[in-house]
């Protein structure tokens, strides 16, 4: 008989197994640990990567979060899923790599006389590597070097981007990421730094997308192909065949998750009896606002309509209540003091407006400062 899953169900796995039902215990691989549950922490913000983090941990500050990727090197901030930023726990970058460079490419979206042959982008991702060698470079100085390394071509000012023309060679520059010749280093001054990320071995690719869709059902499932494709940028057909082939295999099967069909890894089909109950902040593009599907079951009514920017999540810090988002916010730093502007989309208990004051004082602890909730209209918009 197929198993039948609610969605209270699935949220309340998500929540803990995402660390936020129970935060994880503070020590020093704490940050890595996390980021791993998460299947990542998106950083393009680097404060709301900090904030992901944090409010999962108990006692991790942004400080902690800086000393895994500076000092202790447990985590490495790089482009993941998407080809968007993420911090990755610098252990898996072997399985991430496997993983992401395995993805089929799309077709470019510039002109035929903008875009890099398959040979070229190889000779631009080598080239990136071998510059970045034990060093860190701002983006022209990486650019300096990569022209010298393959041509003059690489250099053309041919890429329309933010009403300027980049350099042709950073078309691939995710893709460099992706497959472990770069990440970010630290920054100098206000200028971004790259650097090469430890040397370390490919996984064979089968084995590493088994276990990597295991991992994704393990933290958000029960799902569909077409929620991983939509999470990983992945063409639609690929994720399904992909999920045919662990099917045949008997590394996934089948549920009814609200009613429609999913799939979770095989075995791993224990579910809470109880909902996640209580009051969380979740930042900007945060993971599990990213991932958990059924979109329309976490932003429920009038979420879906202020919370999603087009359709789009995380483009809005959440406010989840009961495990669906219930409203959003905004925070305005000064100095050592933040303010957080919290627009609840209904009328909270007293209970949860206290427990949104003590949110609120966490999130300023993660970032180290003092926190002051005001509940009321956010106006900013979405971040693009």
């Amino acid at each position: 008989m197929t198993l039948r899953i609610s969605w209270r169900e699935a949220s309340a796995r998500r929540l803990e197994r995402q660390f936020l039902a129970n935060p994880a215990e503070r020590g020093a691989g704490a940050p890595a640990e996390v980021v791993a549950a998460m299947l990542g922490a998106h950083a393009q913000v680097p404060s709301a990567a900090e904030v992901s983090v944090g409010v999962r941990a108990e006692g991790v500050t942004r400080a902690d979060v800086g000393a895994a990727l500076w000092e202790d090197r447990s985590l490495v901030r790089t482009h993941g899923p998407r080809g968007t930023v993420h911090l990755l726990p610098t252990r898996e970058l072997p399985l991430w790599s496997t993983v992401l460079t395995a993805v089929p490419v799309g077709p470019s979206p510039f002109p035929p006389d903008v875009r890099l042959t398959e040979e070229q982008a190889g000779q631009v991702v080598a080239a990136i590597g071998e510059a970045l060698e034990g060093v860190c470079l701002t983006v022209d100085e990486l650019g300096q070097e990569v022209v010298a390394r393959t041509g003059p071509w690489a250099g053309d000012l041919v890429m329309p981007a933010f009403q300027e023309l980049w350099p042709r060679w950073r078309q691939v520059l995710h893709r460099a990421g992706q497959a472990g010749a770069l990440s970010f280093g630290p920054h100098r001054g206000r200028r971004v730094t790259y650097t090469r990320p430890p040397h370390f071995a490919p996984l064979p690719p089968e084995r590493a997308l088994r276990e990597f869709v295991r991992r994704y059902l393990a933290a958000y499932g029960p799902a569909t192909p077409q929620h991983f494709a939509k999470w990983l940028a992945a063409p639609g057909g690929w994720a399904a065949g992909l999920f045919g082939e662990l099917a045949a295999e008997g590394e996934i099967e089948e549920v009814l998750f609200e009613g429609a069909p999913a799939w979770v890894a095989a075995a791993d089909i224990d579910f809470p009896d109880t909902a996640v109950r209580g009051v969380r902040l979740l930042p900007y593009f945060d993971a599990y606002v990213i991932a958990a599907q059924p979109r329309e079951l976490l932003f429920p009514g009038a979420a879906y309509r202020r919370a999603l920017a087009g359709g789009q999540a995380g483009n809005h810090p959440v406010l989840l209540v009961d495990g669906v988002v219930a409203g959003v916010w905004h925070q305005r730093r000064r100095g050592r003091r933040t303010t957080i502007t919290v627009e609840p989309l209904g009328r909270l208990t007293e209970r949860q407006e206290r427990e949104l004051g003590e949110r609120v004082e966490r999130v300023g602890e993660v970032l180290e400062a003092r926190a002051e909730l005001v509940i009321g209209e956010v106006t900013a918009g979405p971040h693009a």
